[in-house]
């Protein structure tokens, strides 16, 4: 047997090994088997199923009318620390992008050095050193110089496609990062309009204290003056004296809510404590807008949290493609062109002193695979954890949307409900101060009448607070204030 026939069968046999050894794990059947369940054509009770009617795609200048809203809001979206930190991660992703693409090309460096050998006398190769001569008398320096200057390259030829789809990978959630800098602006809009009308309502609540403190101060001297005639006793003025100092005890509660809550726009508007400029003359009376919710399918495109779930989802997809790759062969390539000599004057010498290499290697794992078969199943696990977290995310806001749309309708009959019950309890203080007066009622009963008025106007302030938020709520539920 010739010796290049055995060159042969070791080049088949080792050829083989690494065949046998790039043989990469199948991917998930429970990514394969998986089915979503399907969005709904419609929302449950919806009464408007256009897609062209669709709140979500309103611009957040023209939804918001109220103008010191639309400053506040103007404001947070440049200073909001939250969001800045959001930009900040789009940059970083950006440069991973930039990073990912250059591991596709060669990369290329430029060298000069300088070192020096001594050889020891009794060793192979020292043992030849005085029988070697440059020139004619002139033996090898002893220690001996090298210098060297030239390029150097090395590049990893993409065979399978392994960096070319973590570029792509990368690229994904280069754009994740874009679509959560999108939901970071829709849920700013929303919390910052949330916590404006939260504060119209505490001012009218405000008000409303001042107003029934005046009312109890006045009933409070009938009283007195009821005892000084004998018609009255002091437990009736000591009752009265109570209501009042409650009602003055709840005028501060309502200051420290009104403190926290301007404080927390100023935070979302990155500013330090500041009254926050507003009108509420107006808030009892300002009609929620009609919210028109479009059809479900425009989740898909309007929600930035979904947009970003797919991409995470299309991602991770691609980074098992990525570790499924790493079972295969990796092909190397890399060269050297400078020059080189033990003595910078020889470095001009041509060609002697050219330095030059190429090499190329073709390598897979044999055995001892753990690591990336750890990195693979990482992988996919990762893979199935995206499409259930894609799937939660749609599930979710179309749940959302669902429940903001009852509940703008529910508070809405409430609000009427409510409205009614309020001028009901008016009427009714009116009348029990004139039955007191003529004593036909006991002051029991006039402050039962007055504490069931002030709590039926408190939650009808409340109730048009909860109605302006959810439409504020449902404009984020559609995936508006982003565009």
């Amino acid at each position: 047997m010739n010796k290049n026939r055995i060159k042969n069968i070791i080049g088949i046999g080792v050829f083989g090994i690494m065949l046998w050894s790039c043989k990469a794990p199948a991917v998930s059947q429970e990514i394969e088997n998986h089915q979503a369940p399907k969005i709904p054509e419609s929302y449950t009770n919806s009464q408007n199923d256009d897609a062209s009617l669709n709140s979500g795609l309103t611009p957040w200048k023209q939804f918001f009318t109220d103008p010191n809203l639309v400053n506040l809001i103007d404001e947070a979206l440049k200073n909001n620390q939250e969001l800045m930190i959001t930009l900040q991660e789009i940059e970083i992703a950006k440069n991973e992008v930039m990073y990912k693409n250059g591991k596709l090309s060669p990369t290329v460096s430029a060298k000069i050095g300088a070192g020096v050998d001594k050889v020891a006398r009794y060793t192979s190769e020292g043992a030849g050193d005085a029988s070697t001569e440059m020139e004619p008398g002139k033996g090898i320096p002893d220690p001996l110089m090298d210098y060297m200057a030239g390029v150097s390259a090395e590049w990893e030829v993409d065979i399978w496609k392994k960096l070319r789809t973590a570029k792509d990978a990368s690229i994904a959630r280069y754009l994740s990062t874009v679509e959560g800098k999108n939901f970071v602006l829709t849920n700013l809009i929303a919390e910052v309009a949330s916590s404006y009308y939260e504060l119209l309502s505490l001012d009218s609540q405000l008000e409303l204290i001042y107003q029934n403190i005046a009312l109890q101060k006045n009933a409070l001297e009938v009283v007195k003056i009821q005892k000084q005639a004998a018609r009255g006793t002091e437990l009736a003025v000591k009752k009265f004296e109570a209501e009042l100092l409650k009602s003055e005890s709840e005028e501060f509660n309502i200051r420290q809510e009104i403190t926290e809550t301007e404080n927390r726009i100023n935070a979302l508007l990155g500013r330090y404590p500041q009254e926050i400029k507003r009108d509420n003359s107006e808030f009892t009376n300002m009609i929620p807008q009609t919210m028109y919710a479009g059809i479900p399918a425009q989740l898909l495109s309007n929600r930035p949290d979904i947009k970003q779930a797919e991409l995470e989802l299309k991602a991770s997809s691609l980074d098992v493609k990525v570790a499924r790759a790493e079972f295969y062969p990796s092909l190397n390539i890399s060269a050297v062109l400078g020059l080189q000599a033990f003595k910078p004057s020889y470095l001009v010498k041509m060609p002697e002193s050219i330095l030059y290499s190429l090499a190329g290697d073709l390598a897979a794992p044999l055995i001892n695979k753990s690591a990336i078969k750890a990195e693979f199943n990482t992988a996919n696990a990762r893979q199935i954890q995206a499409l259930y977290e894609y799937d939660k995310t749609v599930l979710n806001a179309y749940l959302d949307v669902a429940n903001q749309m009852s509940k703008i309708n529910n508070l809405e009959k409430s609000y009427d409900y409510k409205a009614k019950e309020t001028e009901a309890l008016n009427q009714s203080i009116d009348i029990a101060n004139q039955l007191f007066k003529n004593s036909r009622a006991d002051y029991l009963e006039v402050l039962m009448t007055q504490r069931d008025a002030l709590d039926a106007k408190m939650e009808l302030i409340e109730t048009k607070e909860k109605q302006l938020s959810t439409v504020v709520g449902i404009y984020k539920s559609l995936g508006g204030g982003w565009k």
